[in-house]
């Protein structure tokens, strides 16, 4: 695994993203061919592979209990679990170790089970759609949060349809259309060979992969040349593989 690796995977609705995340923690078998993650195949459910993977789930269910008992419960299953982390991350989101569970609101529920993912430093984190819930400053919290807490030797495999919430945050592109990986890219492979720009009209512009009207005129895609340096937007590259 390399340091801070961030990777979006990104689909329409039963593209296959959330299916990919269960089989690669071991939730479910592959219908063919193998999966491989560190020498463990997931679904042999070992103590080792799973003391060192934590998914966050779309879905998810907790015992009516509080954070603090919940913690104390399942915290020694990960080896490097971090208690100072967790109550740092808490803290941010304004959760408090006494609250019960079942009585926060499904946003704040989703902010614990981040924070607990973060705090348990399992080298490989899955996250199924973490911003579900969140209100927009909390998505915000959330970029901020998952950046300053990952380690160097982390790997963070995020699932999301809603591409706008961690496009500032990931370093490779991975994008689903019927169930295979149509396009894997990191950032910077994307930004060196196409570029992103808004252009008033599309008259007398011979170069442009994709466009899609605009307030301002179009967003296009072209190809980028050696004077080009644009900020991708995930979105429009999003729209442009599977529209192909």
């Amino acid at each position: 695994m390399r340091a801070r690796f961030h990777c979006g995977t990104f689909g329409k609705n039963g593209a296959g993203k959330s299916t990919l995340l269960h089989l690669i923690n071991g939730f479910i078998a592959p219908k063919a061919g193998e999966i491989s993650v560190n020498g463990y195949t997931p679904m042999d459910r070992k103590p080792d592979y799973l003391a060192d993977a934590y998914m966050v789930p779309e879905e998810f269910s907790f015992p009516n209990v509080s954070i603090e008992v919940y913690t104390s419960a399942y915290s020694p299953l990960f080896p490097r679990f971090d208690r100072e982390k967790l109550d740092n991350i808490l803290q941010e989101f304004d959760l408090q170790p006494k609250n019960q569970l079942n009585k926060l609101s499904h946003g704040q529920r989703k902010k614990f089970l981040i924070a607990f993912a973060l705090a348990s430093n399992s080298r490989l984190l899955l996250l199924d759609e973490p911003t579900n819930g969140l209100d927009i400053p909390s998505k915000s919290q959330f970029r901020k949060i998952l950046v300053s807490s990952i380690t160097d030797e982390q790997l963070v495999i995020i699932s999301t349809h809603q591409v706008k919430d961690i496009d500032s945050v990931i370093d490779k592109v991975i994008i689903m259309d019927n169930g295979k990986i149509a396009y894997d890219k990191s950032v910077n492979e994307i930004t060196e060979t196409i570029s992103f720009e808004t252009l008033p009209s599309l008259e007398d512009e011979n170069d442009i992969l994709y466009s899609e009207p605009s307030p301002m005129g179009y967003r296009v895609i072209r190809q980028a040349d050696s004077f080009t340096d644009t900020p991708m937007d995930l979105e429009l590259l999003f729209n442009y593989i599977t529209n192909q």
